[in-house]
């Protein structure tokens, strides 16, 4: 046979996959093919891939079947550009047995990863898989872990994204549960470690794949995902635009993009946002939308924990990560998701040098026996945790409410915060006026004619010692109170101010946060 025709033949085989009519049934399902995702996520002419023609070892149960020989084995790898940046990927391939993980198929992962690793570029996995290949056993499982290793190791060397864009059950969801950020499909993707089936035999329960796994599940449920999109295209297109916020690794510096946002703009919407009532509610988000670039803002996690607010901005071209209370629900009280959710971002956005700004309107931690059952010490100690241990820039404005310990941990100047600046609606106290007279002046309150009238009198008096941001400033554990409008020139100048920052941790193996 002519070396050249083998050649095509074999490309060619590699490139069908499982075959036209399995390629056809991931479009009826309303997916994409392995190929065509690859394509769209990256630059075009781009992608160069390895292993095109790698094949099963297994001779077991009939796979010694020439036919079953598929080049490829039922994953592509490779790397290409994104934005013009280095990119490396893998996209599994239903349409060659289910997808299924084999030893030589992880081992086609494993080799993308390492090289991720020493080209210090992102890793991205688009997910869409029905498991282990049972016909190989123990070798499936050893190729789990060692995907799961590599993303062990490489956690905090450079970024992690996983895309699931079809089923993830069993042992490989433990692979994006370790990635940075995860974006699911609504309708066609699933994660679970034991499905429906194994559910209903054992515990009794009747639930649907959807209702267990689905993007919305893990979206809004059990925060185990990110993201959740219409479609594969919808989903692709927030990868490259996750991406061009991050550095390819811990040691660069997130990209810079040009901006025709002036730096100095003012919006004097602003100075209007927060309510005269201290308990009305308003949207943070509107502060958010304000002060960035072009009023863009790409939320993470925006189904979940919705009484805090974390994700990525531009401000004057540089990226930087957000994190803010959100009156707007459970009146940006921190309990034990939003803890979790916060905490997480601020230690991604620690480790590849994306300064954090955060806005603070919290009354304190939600009270309440189901927190306290549930770890909120514990959990709200691993915001603490990562606030206290990032050394990237930071930087705080307090709109409204900073009450008690919650502010202490929302990045307070305490725990190392390089910039703190308050509105003139600030108020920095141990808690709320209503609540501070109640103990302070209980037994006066006992003993007045008029205790309505007297409360009120000690409210107004506690209000006006300790519901402003100027005590605090005399202290100097706030640098600067600020008219609203100009929250985005004073963001941008403390910002610029701060990209020579250095600083470090005690030299340590690492720290225990409190998991």
């Amino acid at each position: 046979m002519d070396p050249l025709k083998h050649l095509e033949d074999l490309e060619r085989r590699a490139e069908l996959g499982g075959g036209a009519d399995r390629l056809r049934r991931q479009h009826e399902a309303g997916k994409l093919t392995a190929r065509e995702r690859i394509d769209f996520l990256f630059d075009p002419g781009t992608f160069q891939e390895i292993d095109k023609l790698v094949t099963h070892r297994c001779r077991d149960f009939g796979m010694d079947d020439p036919d079953l020989l598929i080049p490829g084995d039922g994953v592509i790898a490779g790397q290409g550009r994104i934005e013009g940046r280095p990119v490396y990927a893998f996209a599994q391939d239903f349409s060659v047995f289910g997808g299924s993980l084999s030893e030589t198929n992880a081992a086609k992962i494993v080799k993308i990863m390492d090289l991720a690793m020493k080209m210090g570029a992102p890793i991205v996995g688009l997910n869409d898989s029905g498991g282990a290949r049972i016909q190989e056993g123990v070798l499936s499982l050893g190729g789990y872990a060692d995907i799961f290793l590599r993303n062990t190791l490489a956690s905090g060397v450079v970024p992690q994204i996983s895309a699931i864009m079809g089923p993830c059950a069993g042992g490989a969801v433990y692979s994006p549960a370790i990635t940075d950020f995860t974006v699911m499909v609504d309708g066609t993707s699933y994660m679970f470690v034991t499905g429906p089936d194994v559910i209903r035999t054992v515990t009794h329960e009747a639930v649907t794949k959807d209702e267990l796994g689905g993007a919305m599940t893990h979206n809004a449920t059990s925060g185990v995902a990110h993201f959740a999109v219409p479609d594969d295209r919808e989903c692709l297109r927030l990868v490259r635009e996750l991406l061009g916020y991050l550095p390819g690794n811990n040691i660069d510096d997130p990209p810079r993009r040009d901006t025709s946002d002036p730096i100095d703009r003012e919006d004097d919407a602003l100075d209007r946002l927060v309510p005269e009532s201290p308990t009305q509610p308003y949207d943070m988000l509107d502060l958010v939308h304000a002060v960035a670039d072009d009023g863009a803002f790409l939320e993470v996690h925006r189904h979940y924990a919705k009484n805090i607010i974390i994700g990525f901005a531009r401000l004057g071209g540089r990226s930087a990560g957000v994190v803010a209370n959100q009156p707007a629900h459970l009146a940006g009280t921190l309990d034990i998701d939003a803890s979790v959710k916060a905490a997480r971002f601020v230690r991604f956005c620690d480790a590849f040098n994306i300064p954090l700004v955060t806005f603070e309107d919290v009354p304190g931690f939600l009270p309440g026996t189901r927190q306290e059952y549930g770890g909120i010490i514990r959990h709200g100690a691993k915001l603490l945790f990562a606030f206290a241990e990032a050394t990237v820039p930071k930087v705080t404005v307090i709109t409204r409410k900073a009450y008690g310990g919650a502010y202490c941990v929302m990045s307070s100047k305490h725990i190392r915060t390089d910039v703190n600046f308050a509105w003139p609606t600030a108020e920095i106290a141990v808690m709320g006026p209503e609540g501070a007279v109640n103990i302070l002046y209980k037994r006066e309150l006992e003993k007045a004619a008029d205790p309505q009238a007297v409360r009120a009198a000690k409210i107004a008096e506690f209000r006006d010692k300790f519901a402003n941001p100027y005590v605090a400033a005399e202290r100097g554990f706030i640098d600067e109170v600020i008219r609203p409008r100009q929250t985005r020139a004073k963001l941008i100048a403390a910002l610029g101010a701060l990209e020579t920052k250095r600083d470090k941790n005690p030299p340590k193996k690492h720290g225990n946060i409190p998991l």
